[in-house]
């Protein structure tokens, strides 16, 4: 296969992924993003807790209601 057949095939696949993603933006819309805000370093990324606190808040979590 020539550089040009392989430069033709590549660029054929990347137009097919394009048709296919943007069918299935038309249908589903942008159900799942490319990137969400806990992926950026501006968004501050999620909370940070010790050990001790998530377990902590596994515990009352897990508290049936009448035992308040």
């Amino acid at each position: 296969m020539t550089e040009e057949q392989q430069d033709a095939e590549r660029g054929r696949k990347a137009r097919d992924e394009a048709r296919r993603r943007r069918r299935l933006a038309e249908i589903f819309g942008d159900v799942i993003p490319e990137q969400t805000s806990d992926d950026t370093e501006e968004s501050g990324g999620p909370e940070r807790r010790t050990d001790d606190e998530v377990q902590e808040a596994w515990l009352r979590s897990q508290v049936p209601p009448h035992h308040g």
